[in-house]
């Protein structure tokens, strides 16, 4: 077949991670663009951003927890728009529910860190760059300076806290964002960090030369494929239990013949 939809423009740590775990499920997110609906933890991941990114909107003496309580209420306008309370089916129990959780996670994060001696170079940081000509694309939530004048990727996460047996798994995104940081700013990041606010707890890794040439060469592999794929009119499907146990599309892929798993 030959698709109608123009090829994304670049890719993104996100859309990568959809490549590689089944190109199939990329030609349905990103060419054929077929909106997934919103599920509890992705407007619960959505509304914890969005209170956060505000906080760090303000002058470092003002991000208290007080202020960041106040970001709530808008919170609700702005994330759970029409659309996704209908994909949620959400009523007041549900939102009840939400509020009460981010403000656990606020408090969870107060005691983590204290926002107000935090140095941000930028918050929801747009950067945009081709490396050996793959188009890269990403927006980092939050890029900081430590004390010895190093820059910190840091990355919120509200879901589980991950299984260190499986760090490249664990930090393979926010690794494609050191890649962007060093071809866009000219600078390596030293470290990523990421906060699991809804536990309390982060995790850290160093960034190593070997790091970035490793994501730098995934993304370059994948581009010439994605390329190719679109170019054939088809993406394969490569079902799993793990790469289908949470994709939005199974349903279209069983209609079209492909052995998902049922577990």
């Amino acid at each position: 077949m030959a698709f109608t939809q123009p090829l994304p423009k670049s890719l993104s740590p996100s859309r990568l991670a959809d490549f590689q775990a089944c190109p199939r499920r990329y030609q349905h997110a990103s060419v054929e663009r077929i909106a997934q609906p919103a599920t509890y933890a992705t407007a619960k991941g959505r509304f914890v951003h969005f209170v956060f990114e505000n906080l760090f909107l303000l002058e470092a003496h003002e991000r208290t927890v007080e202020r960041t309580r106040e970001f709530i209420t808008p919170a609700i306008s702005a994330v759970l728009d029409e659309q996704v309370r209908s994909d949620l089916q959400l009523d007041d129990a549900m939102l009840e529910k939400m509020t009460s959780e981010t403000l656990q996670i606020i408090d969870a994060y107060f005691a983590m860190e204290d926002p107000r001696e935090v140095t941000s170079e930028g918050v929801e940081l747009r950067l945009g760059v081709t490396v050996d000509d793959t188009p890269l694309f990403g927006i980092l939530d939050r890029l900081d300076r430590d004390v010895q004048g190093n820059l910190i990727i840091v990355d919120y996460k509200t879901g589980a806290l991950p299984n260190r047996n499986f760090d490249s798994q664990t930090f393979a995104n926010a690794e494609l964002y050191a890649v962007l940081c060093q071809a866009k700013l000219g600078e390596t990041p030293s470290k990523i960090r990421l906060l699991y606010v809804s536990h309390g707890e982060s995790v850290e890794r160093n960034v190593t030369d070997v790091v970035i040439r490793a994501r730098s060469n995934a993304a370059t592999s994948a581009w010439k494929k994605i390329q190719r794929y679109y170019e054939d009119g088809d993406f394969p499907a490569t079902p799993s239990t793990n790469a289908c146990r949470f994709c939005a599309y199974k349903e279209i892929c069983r209609s079209n013949g492909v052995p998902v798993p049922y577990r």
